[in-house]
């Protein structure tokens, strides 16, 4: 273990001289050439997915505009993950060849170089659109530059300096371009994006600190030394202040997502040009994608801190074999390695809660390609009585006997393992752990040292159930009735008009409990009423909800929220009213309008179907 060198510290860092809070100079010069491995490891990915963030934007885009622009921005990202590529494979020989001294000073500059470039990349597009650009699209600009700055915030920060060039191009640049991308909104949205643009700040140095003090505890071999626990609790409390940012901002993040899941919905049922066809699929599996991520993100949140309301029920197996394929398969070729499902067969069900499966499954196979450094990564399913043990085979550096209880703790990380690979905090397997058990089933592993893993999970078997809602299919029946929609967004409120007028619906919509009320005193038979739980005239939505089923006592009603948390949605759902979470998913909408309503004896037209 080499000696701390105060001397050798990165330039440009303030001293933090105090041993429970070590700085970069605290760290030696081959801790500091760890940590620029971290934050390359972290640049390359976020650049390697660009361009399917790239492509996704583009072909929402080209429905409404021309698109020419927006595809030599694609092109440009195709060109530069490439050159990553390349310079990815000089990192690594120049990493086996130099001193860590002689790597620093050569790949520190380069690394800021391709942060500015990736920074100014991330905002092209807002530049691109400004001016002629929907609010729709320009708030899912917004939201998606957000989402990136807020993940390299997390993971990007090993070297404080590359971040922050890739933060002042890639976020604080796009500032300037706000009052031309929402011109009769940027009196609004730009305060939220000044605040967004703190917390990142803020964030991005507690992340910088974490870093840095797990390499100089790495370095002193004090894995349960006051030192360490106050970097665990300092993980906590940035663990715990995201948390409560998502939680907050919930509602606000999945609101564009939800109006432009109904809108493409509404616009494939009505579409008879074939020419279309094609790019409407497209997009329609874009903004799954989009949708599993958000939920994704959001339930991971509320796992860590311990408000996800379990719901066991009848699953298949194979749809989330699928998802695991789509969503691992380029970053294992991009790591060199072979990933290989065996497919359970077609009826496989399990009985288990659909976020908290999906959760495991992907930190498994993400545990799995991070720790193989060659050879490749096997998922399958066998029956074990009245079980299905679903397992991840690797072929890394497997576990050594006396880890094997410690890896399910958060924070820790076999020592062995730093080696290999430096990304993560050590919560992945913490977070499967916790999954498992709120699900009441069981999980393992067989590992030799040096070949090898099996890391598996088994649930029971359950009839076949339904699909996850990415593979389900709409329903062919128009359906009859008078839907009445309270939000307090009028583009979710078009959004909401477009897709329920697509299936026959008669739509009333309202923004606040008086427009409400105003269509029942008019004499409207509502049929189906759907609020949200946030009103911007201070409502409660349950409350409304109440009131409105109270004088229609005919109707049905449900709530639809972006929120987890919200007291008044705990109380909806204990007093057994439905809560629909955005973004709603379209099929699921359907097939509980079906069970509410009457059809009409119409058929839907065959290109509208859902893929």
């Amino acid at each position: 273990m080499e000696p701390t060198t105060p001397s050798a510290a990165l330039p440009g860092a303030a001293p933090e001289p105090h041993p429970s809070q070590p700085s970069i100079q605290t760290v030696s010069m081959a801790g500091q050439a760890r940590l620029l491995e971290m934050t390359y490891q972290r640049l390359h990915t976020s650049i390697m997915m660009l361009p399917m963030v790239a492509l996704a934007l583009t072909l929402f885009y080209r429905l409404l505009h021309d698109a020419y622009w927006m595809w030599a921005w694609c092109g440009f990202y195709l060109v530069f993950a490439a050159t990553s590529l390349a310079l990815r494979r000089a990192f690594r020989r120049d990493q086996a060849g130099l001193a860590p001294a002689d790597l620093m000073r050569r790949w520190r500059p380069r690394l800021e170089v391709c942060a500015l470039i990736h920074g100014a990349g991330t905002t092209a597009p807002a530049v691109i659109v400004a001016g002629h650009a929907s609010y729709d699209f320009a708030l899912l600009l917004l939201v998606t530059n957000a989402a990136i700055v807020a993940g390299n915030a997390t993971h990007q920060t090993p070297v404080l300096s590359v971040f922050m060039r890739f933060f002042m191009t890639g976020w604080n640049a796009s500032l300037l371009a706000q009052p031309w991308l929402f011109p009769n909104h940027w009196y609004f949205i730009l305060p939220l994006s000044l605040l967004h643009t703190f917390t990142m700040f803020r964030h991005s140095h507690t992340a910088h600190r974490f870093f840095v003090h797990q390499v100089w505890l790495e370095e002193r071999g004090q894995q349960l030394s006051a030192q360490y626990r106050e970097a665990r609790d300092a993980a906590e409390a940035a663990l715990a202040e995201k948390n409560r940012f998502l939680s907050k901002a919930a509602h606000d993040l999945r609101q564009p997502v939800h109006a432009m899941g109904l809108l493409t919905e509404a616009i494939a049922l009505r579409n008879r040009d074939a020419a279309l066809a094609a790019p409407l699929s497209d997009l329609r599996l874009n903004l799954q994608s989009v949708q599993l991520m958000f939920n994704s993100l959001l339930d991971l949140s509320k796992i860590e801190s311990g408000q996800l309301a379990v719901r066991p029920e009848p699953l298949l197996l194979r749809p989330f074999f699928n998802e695991l394929e789509i969503q691992f398969l380029a970053e294992a070729d991009s790591r060199g390695l072979h990933l290989r499902l065996h497919m359970p067969p077609p009826g496989a069900a399990v009985q288990a809660d659909a976020a908290l499966l999906r959760q495991s499954l992907s930190n498994l196979v993400q545990n799995a390609l991070r720790y193989t450094p060659q050879g490749g990564v096997l998922i399958g399913a066998r029956r074990r009585q009245g079980h299905w043990r679903i397992e991840v085979w690797d072929t890394g550096l497997g576990v050594a006997l006396e880890d094997r209880d410690r890896i399910y703790q958060p924070f820790y990380r076999p020592q062995h393992a730093w080696h290999i690979n430096r990304e993560g905090h050590g919560l992945g397997l913490a977070v499967v752990a916790r999954c498992v058990d709120l699900m009441g089933a069981q999980h393992g592993l067989q590992s030799r040292l040096g070949t090898g893993s099996c890391f598996w999970l088994q649930l029971p078997a359950a009839a076949p159930g339904p699909a996850p809602a990415s593979t389900r299919s709409l329903s062919g029946r128009l359906l009859q009735g008078r839907c009445l929609v309270l939000d307090d967004d009028p583009h979710v409120l078009s959004a909401w008009s477009a897709l329920l007028g697509s299936w026959g619906l008669q739509v009333c919509l309202a923004s606040d409990a008086q427009q409400a009320f105003a269509h029942v005193d008019a004499g409207q038979a509502i049929d189906v009423v759907l609020c949200d739980q946030r009103l911007r005239s201070g409502e409660s939505g349950f409350d409304v909800l109440l009131a409105l089923l109270a004088r229609c006592p005919q109707a049905r009603g449900a709530m639809v929220s972006g929120e987890f948390d919200a007291p008044p949605l705990r109380r909806a759902e204990e007093e057994g009213y439905l809560v629909l979470k955005k973004p709603v998913d379209v099929a699921d909408l359907h097939a509980l309008l079906s069970r509410w309503l009457p059809a009409s004896g119409d058929v839907v037209a065959a290109e509208g179907a859902r893929p």
